[in-house]
């Protein structure tokens, strides 16, 4: 079964930067859109940024836009979050999601947890204040 793996969280102050990443665990799975959501403690799941791998369009929540950077590399089927400017309230486990069925291309929406079949395990992010 093809898994998400991701990587790149830990701890940083205010004002700093983490990128993280994730890559399907073979290389044959293949995506319409791959992006990233993340949970607070004691929160629901929300979206961050999600990346179309038509196009490369690009979406973002806009709590994130203008700091986070959501980019791609197709001969790897990997996924990046370049985050800057962090702040206490960027504090989660962030989740990559892949859409494999082309619900996004489909609904034409693509901040829907339900957008999503895949899911990795998360990593954490925290951010000290």
């Amino acid at each position: 079964q093809v898994q998400l793996v991701e990587s790149g969280g830990g701890m940083v102050q205010a004002g700093g930067s983490l990128r993280l990443s994730c890559a399907a665990s073979q290389r044959t799975f293949s995506s319409y859109a791959m992006g990233w959501f993340r949970q607070a403690p004691g929160k629901e799941r929300e979206f961050v940024a999600a990346i179309t791998w038509s196009d490369g369009s690009t979406h973002y929540a806009d709590s994130v836009k203008g700091r986070f950077t959501i980019s791609r590399d197709n001969a790897n089927d990997t996924v990046y979050l370049q985050m800057n400017s962090l702040k206490p309230e960027d504090t989660a486990g962030y989740y990559c999601v892949a859409d494999t069925f082309g619900t996004t291309a489909a609904t034409g929406t693509i901040s829907f947890i339900d957008d999503y079949d895949y899911w990795g395990q998360g990593t954490q992010v925290t951010v000290s204040s």
